[in-house]
């Protein structure tokens, strides 16, 4: 194993936090990522990782290490993309995570077209609707909507999604129409119950630009985009969902959008990466292409 097989082993355990979770992301036997530590660690004599029986930490060798090696590996990949034949120019692995309903709807769909333009590149596509840790869980970038919570993570923007407010024709003619904001009080909402906090979203709406809001009674609540449209349908409440997921329902007459004078704020949407100096030549045109697959349905930022 050379010394740039090891240095990639070394930042996968410095970022996963665990021998076993770093083997497991990369493929490799745990003893082989152990024997490389161990060998990097003679040859710099120094330890690079502090050993529990739950976790690795770095020294403050190893933090010192990490920096210099993430930039050596990507430089290193650079420089051998430069001298590869035009047909191979680009390989290995990505690993990215989506939002669920844009990995079906938008990402998944396109993908062929990506493999066309970049047959050297493998792709793990994980698919949630929770913020999951990047450098935990060893992937190289995500695609996140809403506002981003403070952290380490490098932020692309690419645009905003369009929320509206949509119920179904059988809701409606239960419940009654709704004519401005002080018809809510009326009327119930199916919940949608942050998958990393359990907390239900309130009800929002934009009166002459100040943000509005208010708890809306539900009996049911979703923690994901799909559930939550498939209650809104089943007419169980009224719904707050970008435009682009329920295009088809609208069309079909199967959802009716409702307070349109009185949306919900746009929700940003932005590719993120671990913290780090260089991003490797794969990520940087999956992160192009992805831009181009989502600007169909995104308003151009500040727009």
């Amino acid at each position: 194993m050379d010394r740039i097989d090891q240095l990639r082993i070394f930042i996968r355990v410095a970022q996963s936090g665990g021998f076993s979770v770093a083997a497991n992301q990369l493929g490799l036997p745990r003893p082989t990522v152990s024997l490389a530590v161990q060998q990097l660690e003679s040859r710099l004599g120094t330890r690079l990782f502090s050993r529990t029986t739950r976790r690795v930490s770095l020294t403050l060798d190893g933090e010192t290490l990490l920096e210099r090696a993430m930039i050596l590996v990507a430089d290193s990949e650079e420089l051998e993309q430069q001298f590869r034949p035009s047909g191979q120019a680009l390989q290995g692995r990505l690993r990215v995570d989506l939002p669920s309903r844009i990995a079906r709807r938008q990402v998944a769909p396109a993908m062929p077209e990506f493999f066309a333009r970049y047959p050297g590149i493998e792709v793990d596509l994980g698919s949630s609707d929770r913020a999951i840790d990047l450098v935990l869980e060893g992937i190289d970038c995500a695609l996140r909507v809403g506002e981003l919570e403070a952290s380490s993570l490098v932020a692309r923007p690419l645009g905003t999604l369009r929320l509206i407010n949509c119920a179904s024709p059988a809701y409606l003619a239960r419940q009654g129409a709704l004519a401005t904001p002080a018809d809510l009080s009326g009327h119930v909402a199916v919940n949608y119950a942050s998958p990393s906090s359990g907390r239900a979203a309130p009800w929002e709406w934009l009166a002459d630009g100040r943000l509005q809001s208010l708890a809306m009674p539900a009996r049911v609540s979703a923690n994901n985009a799909e559930t939550y449209i498939a209650c809104c349908l089943a007419g169980l409440g009224l719904i707050q969902i970008p435009a682009f997921d329920v295009k088809e329902h609208l069309e079909s007459g199967e959802l009716v959008e409702v307070l349109m004078d009185w949306p919900a704020p746009p929700m940003p949407v932005q590719i993120v990466y671990p913290h780090r100096r260089h991003l490797s030549r794969r990520v940087q045109v999956f992160s192009e292409w992805l831009a181009e697959v989502m600007r169909a349905c995104l308003e151009e930022p500040g727009a």
